[in-house]
């Protein structure tokens, strides 16, 4: 057997297969006697059939198997001896014609399509820094935060008028056209957060509010979606098409959240054994758990921000014609052109996405061991028991659960893709120089959702 490469461009080359009739004839009588001692013909004892009535029944089919699996062999022989760096797979040339006698078989010849993985250059340079966002951990930040653990450590209670932050207990009944009560309308009791209402005619109107005052207000005006207001009024979502927009909103009970003291109290379960026992000392600690979460965030941003300059900025030139017939081969449903145009920028965005971090990862030899991601899957674990409030069991039992887990092909998907993003985010960092910039929490919020 001999394999030619014949070259059509940079990007593409055609493989030829040749197979002299020494290399398949010993193989294929060995199959037929196969089939001769478990063939059942009628008149003959198992073993007995004559091989001439073997080969003629299945000496083609044998022959083609025999073949493709020599034709297969010899392609990726070839190619791991070359050191080919391909995409996708060989594929039969667009004729799909082959030089041989099937009927009178001598020598064969096969061609196969190849695509090249492209020649390119990583645009990551000492002379080029990249953004880096970090939230600015103001004292605006740290007075929300701060507030917001003694509103969690807080008492609810009832407070005589409606204020900006309440919740605003009372009776939904719906009107008619006329303002009066509906016959058989819908009433409801529920409650209004007044920290969450967008609408600002319908703030105004609620606040000052006290027990025993109605309004007359459109209930969507105070509900969040349509979901949210369905929920409100005790009705099903699909019943609001027919609902009046009216509705009079009776007062039963407003409640404040009164805010837990700044005490050793509150310190103590904000900060178990970290020995915080003042204002200052619980200020110190939040500035620092906030910077920590908001540098995870930051992280995060990071490498999204690399990885967009990294696509914009790698220029790369693929075998697109190769890779279309390629994915219409070897794709487990069959897939029309129209799809597959529509489809293949994402494809190949993803391919060269592939092919950056394919790089990457050899060049500075990163890699992934298995014991790498069974820490990983354990850590897993461990933090899902402890988010259900659960101690974490013994290794044992844990590294079982792990390798249960990681039989799951959709798992250990996820778990490599999270290992490689943190491996990259590791690298990035250590190697494009960082040009950082302060953002409000709000700006920084901004910026990651356009991301």
């Amino acid at each position: 057997m001999k394999v030619l490469q014949q070259s059509v461009d940079k990007l593409n080359a055609i493989l030829k297969v040749e197979i002299k009739s020494e290399d398949y004839q010993n193989k294929v009588k060995t199959s037929l006697e196969k089939y001769r001692k478990s063939a059942k013909v009628p008149g003959f004892r198992p073993g007995k059939v004559p091989f001439g009535m073997i080969e003629k029944q299945y000496g083609k089919s044998v022959l083609a198997e025999e073949l493709n699996k020599l034709a297969n062999d010899s392609l990726y022989k070839y190619i791991t001896e070359e050191k080919l760096e391909i995409l996708g797979n060989p594929i039969p040339t667009e004729d799909e014609k082959f030089k041989g006698d099937m009927e009178n078989p001598g020598d064969f010849e096969f061609a196969y399509e190849i695509g090249f993985s492209p020649k390119f250059d990583i645009p990551i340079s000492s002379r080029k820094s990249i953004e880096y966002f970090a939230v600015k951990v103001d004292d605006k930040l740290i007075s929300s935060q701060i507030e917001d653990l003694r509103r969690r450590y807080g008492k609810m209670e009832s407070t005589p008028e409606v204020g900006e932050k309440d919740m605003v207990l009372g009776l939904f009944r719906e009107l008619d056209a006329s303002g009066e009560p509906k016959e058989n309308g819908v009433e409801n009791n529920s409650t209004i957060s007044m920290e969450f209402l967008k609408d600002k005619k319908a703030i105004k109107s609620i606040m000052g509010m006290k027990v025993d005052d109605s309004l007359v207000l459109d209930p969507k005006t105070v509900a969040k979606d349509d979901k949210d207001l369905a929920s409100m009024l005790g009705i099903e979502e699909a019943t609001l098409a027919d609902l009046s927009n009216k509705f009079k909103f009776t007062v039963n009970d407003v409640k404040r959240m009164e805010l837990a003291e700044l005490n050793t109290d509150l310190y103590d379960k904000l900060f178990p054994n970290q020995n915080v026992s003042s204002e200052e000392e619980m200020k110190a600690k939040v500035v620092a758990d906030l910077e920590n979460m908001f540098k995870t965030d930051s992280d995060r941003l990071f490498t999204q921000t690399v990885y967009d300059f990294l696509m914009e900025k790698t220029k790369m030139a693929l075998p697109e014609a190769f890779l279309k017939r390629w994915i219409k081969l070897s794709n487990e449903k069959p897939i029309d052109d129209e799809t597959l145009n529509k489809e293949f920028d994402s494809y190949l965005k993803s391919m060269k996405w592939q092919l950056i971090q394919g790089k990457i990862f050899k060049e500075n030899d990163i890699q992934i061991s298995n014991e790498e991601v069974m820490e990983f899957t354990k850590s897993l674990l461990i933090s899902n028991y402890a988010q259900y409030g659960m101690p974490a069991p013994e290794d044992k039992e844990l590294t079982e659960t792990a390798m249960r887990l990681l039989k799951d092909k959709e798992q250990v998907n996820g778990i490599y893709d999270r290992i490689t993003e943190k491996k990259l985010s590791d690298y990035f960092q250590a190697n494009v120089p960082m040009k950082e910039k302060k953002l409000s929490y709000d700006d920084f919020v901004k910026k990651a959702s356009k991301k």
